[in-house]
């Protein structure tokens, strides 16, 4: 890991952009068990598919997303890492279980799960996953479910800046009660409207969806003022690489914190070809996505620098 570096650096690159590996799921990690006839995984088989994930793409990721759960117990288990491997970790800080209302997400902070607490295991940044629609307005009698969400940001956001330690905000969209499917111009634009409302907060990094083009890309660019990373919401690699080009040349993305797109398939597998799978098709992926932000990602450093 990286001790010795602090802020952003302790999960960035030499370049000051992000390569960061996300294995922080818990639920959903349990259902991809699931769709694979696994519907009883143990909490050792899901600690030891994230430590094979680490330890095979340690040498290439500059961070690691990892859960208390699971995730964090994977690093104690840990062999000598290969020569060179120097990676930070951001530790998920959300509730497993979050509440809903009428079936929307609804956001909660347990106050113990802070900044001190990532601190403790090791962590090196705070990862809070939010769902925010900025355009959701609450009918009478209703919660404020986006002015909640901005509210739990803003103590998150508060907490870390008070104990030394970046936060990393991410959010996905989610559709209303009875909302028809979006087109792409109104997923762009709820992507976009959440992400200025979280970047008003200021956030060390937000992590965010791709909103679907290049032109989309450049609104984000325009409208943020600290740095962004995508994510890969599990879907192809190829698909994630172009999307993750485009950011980089159109969005000025500094990075991507990227997961399923690159490891989904060691799922359900035996310990030792999900070895060799991660050693080779996962590292392959990682070093691929690598080769994609060098030279185009945009240095956090620069972005902070002209906010």
């Amino acid at each position: 890991m990286s001790p010795e570096k602090t802020g952003l650096s302790a999960i960035a690159t030499t370049d000051e952009t992000f390569a960061i590996v996300a294995m922080d799921q818990r639920n959903t990690l349990k259902r991809m068990y699931a769709a694979v006839g696994i519907a009883d995984a143990t909490p050792e088989e899901l600690t030891e598919i994230k430590a094979d994930t680490v330890q095979s793409l340690s040498p290439s990721a500059s961070a690691f997303l990892l859960d208390p759960t699971y995730g964090v117990p994977a690093l104690a288990e840990l062999p000598d890492l290969p020569g060179g491997s120097s990676f930070g970790v951001l530790v998920a800080a959300e509730p497993s279980d979050r509440g809903t209302f009428n079936g929307e997400p609804r956001t909660h902070r347990d106050p113990a799960l802070n900044a001190e607490w990532v601190r403790r295991q090791g962590g090196h940044a705070v990862k809070f996953l939010v769902q925010l629609r900025a355009d959701r307005r609450p009918g009478a009698g209703e919660p404020d479910i986006s002015a909640e969400v901005l509210e739990v940001v803003r103590e998150v956001v508060e907490d870390c800046r008070a104990a030394g330690i970046p936060s990393v905000i991410e959010n996905l969209i989610y559709p209303l009660a009875g909302e028809q499917p979006p087109t792409p111009q109104q997923r762009a634009d709820r992507i976009i409207e959440a992400a200025i409302a979280l970047d008003e907060l200021r956030p060390d990094l937000i992590k965010l969806e791709y909103p679907g083009d290049a032109a989309s890309c450049r609104r984000l660019a325009e409208s943020l003022h600290v740095p962004w990373a995508v994510l890969s919401a599990g879907v192809g690699f190829d698909q994630f690489a172009d999307a993750l080009r485009i950011s980089c040349d159109e969005g000025g993305t500094s990075g991507f914190i990227a997961g399923r797109s690159i490891w989904k398939e060691a799922v359900g597998m035996g310990r030792e070809e999900r070895r060799a799978f991660l050693s080779e098709t996962g590292r392959r992926r990682l070093d691929d996505l690598v080769k994609v932000i060098d030279g185009r990602a945009r240095p956090y450093t620069e972005v902070v620098a002209n906010a």
